[in-house]
């Protein structure tokens, strides 16, 4: 499918993962919406990139659908939903004190990154299934959503984190299957660990990365954000690529800690 005179909406779009690929959407010809919750920040990108900051809290209905009527009033065809938002926790079941998870940060993470990522992708799926058809398929639009290596092999602590992201792995061949009626194909991206400014550039963070980079089986480096937008745009432009989760992570297989 064709990016270029296509609208496309982007959860968490205003850093990381997601000012990656609305950066690399905006130059090959999408006109993009970045739903994201930093105002400052989302609105800067969008001026930068020609395209509409929406404040998005991902896990509100209404919001959401502010969010995607925005996209759909920039005038170009909405084509493409991603989503990115998200949040990180880190908890045992069971802590070392003896005391149990806490219920409400559990449902919290559930609430932005799984319930969050289907909220978006019904809601903007409807809208790409009003548009016409781009091709003699009938093909509509794409959606992908980011899940993680932590949804295949979550680590100690990670249950609340891992539940969220398995979750978005197991809605996509039955989203897909739904979609199909309306021309709109859905594949789900599982991360490793990439290289964002969430790990900071201080002497230490290095350290830490060089940690984390030990078990990366080949390149034996982090993650580039533009690797992530690039296979996002590769599954929007590959027509026949539906249904599927991939692990985007040079292999690396995550221990316990």
């Amino acid at each position: 499918m064709d990016l270029n005179g296509a609208a496309a909406i982007i959860s968490g779009g205003a850093s990381g993962l997601g000012e990656a690929t609305a950066r690399d959407l905006a130059a090959h010809g999408a006109t993009v919406v970045i739903a994201d919750l930093n105002e400052e920040r989302g609105k800067s990108l969008a001026g930068e990139l020609g395209g509409v900051f929406v404040k998005t809290d991902v896990s509100d209905e209404g919001q959401v659908q502010a969010a995607v009527d925005a996209a759909v009033a920039v005038g170009s065809p909405l084509r493409v939903v991603v989503n990115s938002a998200g949040i990180g926790w880190a908890s045992r079941t069971v802590g070392r004190d003896g005391s149990p998870h806490d219920l409400a940060s559990y449902r919290k993470v559930i609430e932005v990154n799984l319930i969050g990522t289907f909220n978006l992708m019904r809601i903007g799926a409807a809208a790409i299934a009003r548009t016409e058809p781009v091709d003699a398929d009938g093909q509509r639009g794409v959606v992908i959503n980011t899940a993680s290596i932590a949804a295949l092999e979550g680590q100690t602590g990670q249950v609340a984190y891992s539940a969220s992201k398995g979750g978005i792995v197991g809605m996509t061949v039955p989203a897909a299957r739904d979609l199909a009626a309306v021309g709109v194909r859905v594949n789900t991206i599982c991360p490793g660990i990439i290289d964002t400014p969430i790990y900071g550039t201080s002497p230490e963070s290095e350290g830490f990365k060089a940690k984390l980079i030990a078990p990366v089986a080949f390149p034996k480096r982090l993650g580039l954000a533009s690797e992530f937008a690039h296979l996002v745009r590769a599954l929007i432009e590959n027509d026949y690529m539906n249904a599927e989760t991939i692990r985007f992570d040079g292999g690396i297989r995550f221990q316990p800690k």
